[in-house]
């Protein structure tokens, strides 16, 4: 299968949504709102559960699946309250130890003027500075599209996943293409190029894990896919809660300079 195949199947209308995976997995989940500076963003979900009597904090971007809800959504671009609303929940959870548990479904940050005026790249790299030595263990699934700045905001973790037939890129091959060749209908090609899908990312040893998918999508079998999710999240955040603070912060750091020496 051709990357750009996995770019069509992330951006599938039905695919599911992190709030189905967050019902899904979890038990209990209580959303809470806003960033206690501006408003709230409803392209950023969030809030406390409960996953194997383990109290978790849960974070997701939201796609719509109607007009109406991407609408609503802003069809998954978070404004910088988002963003910030994120934050508030992880240094909450930090302060309660409790673990991050992160769905990323984004084409990327949203780029309108508002949000420029209210501080989107400072309130992306607010997270990334803020998320590198947070003291609590942090699991980041991407599950659709993992586009750029919008989705490395809430995937500077200890373990990053992504499903198998999900992307994760610093651009869209539509805009790749637009930037090298000045010409957008050459996506597919872009997407070969960028290195973009699970197997990929994962043979470069920029994620850890891909989480399978039945022939055609997720949204053909959700219980097969998010049982599989919820199988790791058993195994893997006991494995970083038995770490101590100084330890994860350490461990991520490794983590992410360890991509500079593989590019050496």
């Amino acid at each position: 299968m051709k990357a750009y195949d996995n770019v069509k199947i992330a951006r599938q209308l039905a695919r599911p949504t992190a709030l189905d995976f967050i019902n899904h997995c979890f038990e209990g989940f209580t959303e809470l709102h806003g960033d206690r500076l501006f408003a709230d963003d409803n392209a950023v979900v969030g809030g406390l559960a409960w996953f194997e009597g383990i109290p978790v904090t849960v974070i997701g971007i939201q796609k719509g699946k109607d007009t109406a809800e991407n609408i609503k959504r802003n069809f998954g671009c978070a404004h910088p309250e988002g963003y910030r609303k994120a934050l508030r929940l992880m240094k909450q959870a930090e302060k309660f130890r409790r673990p991050v548990i992160c769905f990323v479904n984004t084409s990327g940050a949203y780029c309108g003027v508002g949000a420029e005026e209210r501080g989107q790249g400072e309130a992306i790299a607010k997270n990334l500075f803020e998320l590198s030595r947070l003291k609590t263990p942090i699991i980041s699934i991407i599950i659709g599209e993992g586009g750029s700045g919008g989705a490395l905001a809430l995937a500077t973790a200890d373990r990053v996943w992504m499903l198998e037939n999900s992307v994760y890129a610093v651009l869209s091959p539509e805009g790749f293409a637009s930037i090298l060749w000045k010409d957008s209908s050459r996506a597919e090609e872009a997407a070969d190029i960028m290195k973009i899908t699970a197997k990929d990312l994962y043979e470069l040893g920029v994620i850890e894990k891909v989480i399978d998918e039945v022939p055609g999508g997720a949204h053909i079998d959700f219980e097969f896919t998010a049982n599989l999710v919820k199988h790791n999240l058993e195994t893997e955040i006991p494995a970083l809660m038995a770490l101590s603070p100084e330890e994860l912060v350490e461990q991520r750091y490794k983590r992410f300079r360890g991509f500079g020496e593989y590019n050496e």
